[in-house]
């Protein structure tokens, strides 16, 4: 019996050492302030609405959870994430949707995907 107990144990034990290989290790990043438009990603990316006008419906559908971006001067489009899982980022952004803002956090780009964990946010003027 015992000898079996300890076979059992050796073989859950070589199981379990490839799925604590599998760690996720944060992505290193850059420390950065971009300046830029907070947009409704979905609106913005599928059918091109901005601005004053869809102010409203920008903050209706991030407090519904579709997500919230930065769409800086040059074009790109920065999501806000954080290191902490289940910690949605769009309670700091709902105030300036439609606005331009100045955010300041860690840039980092991640299978061609900007992503930016929010430190600070203002508005820019």
């Amino acid at each position: 019996m015992l000898k079996r107990i300890l076979a059992t144990t050796a073989v859950l034990a070589c199981c379990a050492l490839p799925l604590a290989a599998q760690a996720h290790a944060m992505t290193a990043g850059d420390e950065m302030t971009i300046t830029g438009q907070v947009v409704d990603l979905n609106c913005n990316t599928t059918n091109g609405a901005s601005g004053a006008g869809h102010k409203a419906c920008a903050q209706a559908c991030a407090k519904a959870g579709v997500p919230l971006g930065v769409l800086s001067s040059d074009g790109t489009i920065y999501l806000p994430v954080s290191s902490k899982p289940g910690d949605p980022q769009n309670s700091k952004l709902i105030p300036f949707a439609e606005s331009k803002v100045k955010v300041t956090g860690t840039h980092r780009l991640v299978s061609g995907l900007h992503t930016i964990e929010i430190k600070t946010v203002t508005a820019a003027t």
